[in-house]
């Protein structure tokens, strides 16, 4: 048992969520999810209680044992929906048949940390979900104790019943739940050890499972309410420019169409939230009583727009990294590629340097260089930004996905001037993320218009929309040179980083700590598109190029691929260089001796092209080996075999789920996606101009293998997407004896198979 102090009184701890009646405070009773148990092979109902107690603001129990859970982060597809209970559940020793699950509303009064981003929900919330559990267990022992008059050190509980060998009693959770609320909140609690979970680490269903597959509401789009407006943005055609005027007579005539109008969603004077960034603040808006009439209604407008060079603001992402200035012009992706050629590396700042890696460079038999890069990115959500919103003089009430539900509270604060009590966020599930719903501009805009309107508004982005008014992951170029002695002994590294409008370097990560002489350099260039976090921010580029180089170098100094890293980890273990190192050698290593071992590396039966790779992020490390065949020019992934040391995994099913997600989507972003822009406008807006992987382009198998460590939870949404674009990187090398340097890599492919023929 792990002995721990709650750490709260009893008012915090206790805070009413105002969830009691089972249902959203705005009315939103079909967003409740109400459990089904299977009787004879057909589902019924679960039996609701008559009364619920609240024993803390995470969990309440029925009279009759059903225990609520609220999951108190966004859900975006990483499962925590139902991994987050799970761990309450773990600690209350409760069955888990008997539990709903129900989407918590933003509390920061009971929950510290609301938030989908940095694969962090389950590593932050691993402590205070258990203690949640474990205090509200510890108040139920104490009623039984004091209602049979016997010391709490004689009862036991398994299943949320409460049993007293000695006289032969037993109680359920639901029958001493109204007596639990008047237990004071204990001061220390003693937590599980993990040999004795029962809940974690056993495969559990997706608690919205059965909704998603028969397309019952759950997400944004799914609002409706009888009152209701829909609302649509036109933005400027080009990043740099902004509204002039409009012609909306035609328009406003249209059937169906209540309003045309501008709006300034964040006006000059307003201080911004950081998850605030939108290029175009300056909107024009239609609102109308239908989608498609509103749709119909801005193809008629006539707007006019005006080239605005100082139309950007000063950005900072979750990493903290550099941000953007002020900056002019309408932008080019061929000015963006000569930029991070030339102007970019000029511009570098030495982040880190171990030892004399000039001399070593100076003295070298010779020198490796190689440089990569790779284009914006758009996040694409299969579900485009939306948000209702219900704004009166006396509240603000909003509901839609959102992935900084607490930040997007303080931005209602900011731009609508009401204080937080009035203002109400609740979450739907998300129809993808990817770091887009970090930024809340979308929500901050339906506030804005249903202000207006003095109506409850839905706001909805087309698909162009979406792609045209993004957030969009930064443009990179990392130069990577290596020293070399007579011996091919690596005697100095040095990493060149940076992009538009952010540098993709780590520069304490590997292989930082592994050589004597290392030269980390770091730069930016400024833009008027907006960027911000997509999925393994900086990583998603970094990794693929680093694990790529590593390869190269290995080739030329003669050793195996895994070999080779597996000795500079050695080094890293036994004997560092510097002590600012983020990642474990141990750790790292591991994943790439059981990925060696899972996926046969060593076994020449194969006739498949094999690439591999390792990566640190997030906490967590992952190690993958890709197998394919090239046919006609196209990659033919036939198998990813994967290692993943992310600490105890809670749901082994849907971790493997996230796994195989991540590489599916690291996959397809390196082999086909790119962003590209031409006098400020973004060149692709819809799916048949913007490439994403198809099913039938996925890996035939993904083998999923988790470390058995016992050490607490760590990141696993998005470890798995930077490294497979390396081990891709490698496979395509050892199919065509050509190295790619260049994202998207399908047009490299066929670029060379042209200049081959030719």
């Amino acid at each position: 048992m792990k002995k721990v102090k709650t750490g709260m009184g009893r008012r915090s701890f206790i805070k009413n969520v105002s969830l009691a009646g089972g249902g959203l405070l705005i009315g939103f009773n079909w967003l409740a999810c109400k459990r089904a148990a299977e009787e004879n092979g057909e589902e019924v109902a679960m039996q609701m209680p008559d009364e619920w107690f609240e024993l803390n603001g995470y969990l309440k129990i029925g009279d009759n044992g059903i225990v609520t859970i609220y999951s108190p982060n966004p859900e975006i597809g990483q499962n925590v929906k139902t991994a987050m209970p799970m761990i309450v559940a773990e600690e209350l020793d409760v069955d888990w048949n008997n539990v709903i699950v129900e989407q918590a509303p933003l509390n920061l009064d009971v929950f510290t940390r609301q938030l989908a981003g940095g694969s962090q929900s389950i590593r932050q919330g691993w402590e205070p979900l258990r203690m949640a559990g474990a205090t509200a267990k510890q108040m139920l022992l104490s009623a039984a104790a004091k209602e049979w008059e016997v010391p709490v050190s004689e009862l036991s509980v398994d299943k949320g019943i409460i049993s007293h060998k000695a006289s032969d009693r037993s109680i359920g959770y639901g029958e001493i739940a109204k007596a639990a609320t008047k237990i004071e909140v204990p001061d220390e609690i003693e937590l599980k050890d993990n040999s004795d979970f029962k809940i974690i680490g056993t495969s559990q269903k997706n608690v919205d499972a059965k909704k998603i597959v028969t397309g019952k509401p759950l997400y944004g789009l799914d609002i409706y309410e009888d009152d209701m407006l829909i609302a649509m943005i036109v933005q400027p055609p080009a990043f740099g420019m902004e509204f002039k005027s409009m012609d909306a007579a035609k328009a406003k005539e249209m059937p169906g169409i209540k309003d045309i109008f501008t709006i300034d969603t964040y006006p000059e004077d307003m201080e911004r939230e950081w998850s605030d960034v939108a290029a175009f603040s300056k909107l024009v808006v239609v609102v109308g009583e239908s989608t498609w009439q509103v749709m119909q209604a801005k193809k008629a407008l006539n707007v006019e727009w005006d080239l605005k060079p100082d139309l950007t603001h000063q950005v900072q992402i979750l990493e903290k990294s550099p941000g953007m200035e002020d900056t002019g012009g309408l932008e080019n992706s061929d000015m963006h590629t000569a930029l991070m050629s030339d102007a970019g590396p000029a511009k570098s700042e030495v982040v880190r340097k171990d030892g004399d890696p000039e001399s070593a460079f100076s003295n070298a038999a010779r020198v490796i260089e190689r440089s990569y890069s790779c284009p914006f990115l758009a996040h694409n959500c299969m579900e485009p930004m939306n948000f209702y919103a219900n704004v009166t003089d006396e509240k603000a009430d909003l509901l839609g996905p959102i992935q900084t539900p607490e930040f997007a509270e303080k931005s209602i604060n900011k731009r609508l001037g009401f204080e937080l009590d009035m203002i109400d966020v609740q979450m739907t599930r998300m129809g993808g993320g990817f770091g887009r719903r970090l930024y809340g501009n979308f929500l901050v805009e339906a506030a804005v218009i249903s202000q207006k309107m003095k109506r409850p508004i839905k706001l909805v982005y087309t698909r162009e929309d979406d792609m045209t008014n993004g957030v969009y992951r930064p443009a990179y170029r990392v130069t990577y040179r290596a020293a070399l002695d007579a011996n091919n002994n690596i005697t100095a590294f040095h990493v060149n980083a940076g992009g538009i409008t952010e540098s993709p370097l780590f520069a304490n990560r590997f292989p930082a700590g592994a050589i004597d002489n290392y030269l980390a350099e770091s730069w930016t260039i400024d833009s008027s598109i907006s960027t911000g976090a997509f999925r393994a921010p900086r990583s998603n580029f970094i990794a693929g190029a680093e694990q790529s180089f590593l390869d190269e170098l290995a080739e030329e100094v003669g050793k195996d691929p895994i070999q080779f890293r597996l000795d500079m980890l050695k080094r890293a273990k036994n004997n560092p260089v510097g002590e600012e190192n983020d990642y474990d050698p141990a750790r790292y290593a591991g994943v790439l001796e059981l990925v060696r071992d899972k996926a046969g590396w060593n076994n020449g039966n194969s006739t498949s092209s094999k690439g591999v790779a390792a990566y640190y992020c997030h906490n967590s490390y992952v190690a993958q080996i890709l197998e394919m065949d090239l046919k006609d020019n196209v990659p033919v992934i036939d198998r990813v075999t994967c290692a993943v040391d992310c600490g105890i995994v809670v749901n082994p099913d849907a971790a493997k789920n996230m796994v195989e997600g991540g590489t599916i989507d690291g996959i397809g972003h390196a082999l086909y996606s790119e962003l590209s822009f031409k006098d400020g406008g973004v060149q692709q807006n819809n799916f048949d101009s913007y490439r994403l992987i198809r099913h039938r382009e996925a890996p035939k198998k993904i083998d999923v293998h988790f470390v058995e460590n016992g050490i607490d939870p760590t990141g696993l949404g998005e470890p798995p997407f930077p490294p497979v674009q390396g081990a891709l990187a490698n496979a395509l090398y050892k199919a065509t004896g050509k190295r790619i340097y260049k994202q998207p890599f399908l047009p490299e492919i066929n670029a060379e198979s042209r200049e081959l023929k030719t």
